[in-house]
């Protein structure tokens, strides 16, 4: 990931692909199981879908919780606002209007198997982030580099968790 300069109001975004091999189908089961995702992750520690959803479909709600050396820990829900077997999965957190961060899984056939990106992008609502961002404004762009790096570091972890899994 390049320099930016990027400040929070901008929604910054980073993207992390891979190719599995596995069909689309496969990846799908995998990606669309969020409560996965914290053996997947240092930072999220838990999830469970809320209002008796037991899988995702646009509307249907989840908390997560996460733990953060710098930031503490902290819970947010998110709101499915994307979900296209096996193709898009994507979450707004905490509010749809005005998320604090997005977080969308593409599958894609491709090559006999599946290419798999993550992406995510910043605000444009606050978030634990903007506390720090708060208490050190000049600092603002560093912060949002360094946390975008993190992001960038652990998403490039996730993928390579789904891939292994699909691919036993």
């Amino acid at each position: 990931m390049e320099w930016t300069g990027a400040r929070y109001a901008d929604t910054p975004t980073v993207e992390v692909r891979t190719w599995v091999d596995a069909p689309p189908d496969r990846v799908w089961g995998i990606v669309s199981d969020v409560t996965l995702m914290p053996d997947m992750s240092d930072e999220l520690q838990s999830v469970q879908w809320l209002d008796g959803a037991v899988g995702p479909a646009v509307g249907a709600r989840f908390v997560g919780r996460s733990r953060h050396e710098s930031l503490g820990e902290w819970e947010t829900t998110s709101h499915v606002i994307e979900c296209e077997p096996p193709h898009v999965l994507a979450w707004a957190v905490s509010d749809p209007a005005g998320p604090s961060a997005v977080w969308r899984f593409r599958l894609e056939s491709k090559d006999g198997g599946t290419e798999l990106a993550e992406w995510m992008q910043m605000g444009p609502g606050r978030s634990g982030l903007s506390f720090a961002i708060d208490s050190m404004p000049d600092k603002e762009q560093k912060i949002v580099f360094v946390r975008l790096r993190e992001f960038e570091r652990n998403m490039t972890v996730t993928l390579a968790q789904i891939k292994k899994l699909a691919e036993a």
